[in-house]
């Protein structure tokens, strides 16, 4: 990750990348991070994309505070992505998935679509389709699509007001 993100800093003005090294249960840590003060403007809409992360958060570690924070230094007309592991249509696979990851040594909280929306979408508008598997997002694409117990991962958008 770090040589990608290294590769993105060689990008152009208009596409300025920053990476800083931080903890996500630490958002004021990243929000007064010089290097994101410098890239992002704090006045104008932006995208917080919390994608593939969510689940790392369990609920000792204040996840609603956590975006809570974050989204509370965006402006109004910004954008929540996220995305959450999810059990509800495969349990048997959820169950065995949080428990290989800890068994790994890496803390992992497995949320259904209903604690995903409340935690993460509190307050914003929804996006059409709303809190769905992430493969219900582009369900016009011809292409074939896999069920919600094959990829057993929730996301939606949020808009803030």
């Amino acid at each position: 990750m770090l040589a990608h993100a290294r590769a993105l800093l060689t990008s152009s003005p208009q596409g300025r990348t920053a990476y800083i090294h931080a903890d996500l249960r630490s958002p004021q840590e990243i929000l007064s991070a010089s290097a994101v003060r410098e890239v992002l403007d704090f006045s104008q809409p932006a995208a917080l994309m919390l994608v593939g992360v969510l689940h790392f958060l369990e609920d000792k570690d204040e996840p609603r505070r956590v975006i809570t924070t974050l989204l509370d230094a965006l402006a109004p007309g910004s954008y929540l992505v996220a995305s959450h592991l999810n059990p509800e249509h495969d349990r048997v696979g959820g169950v065995a998935g949080v428990r290989a990851y800890r068994a790994g040594g890496v803390a992992v909280q497995a949320r259904n679509s209903r604690e995903l929306t409340a935690l993460a979408f509190s307050g914003l508008d929804l996006v059409p389709p709303g809190v769905v598997s992430v493969s219900e997002w582009r369900p016009d694409s011809p292409a074939p699509r896999p069920t919600p117990a094959e990829v057993s991962c929730y996301g939606g958008v949020g808009r803030k007001r």
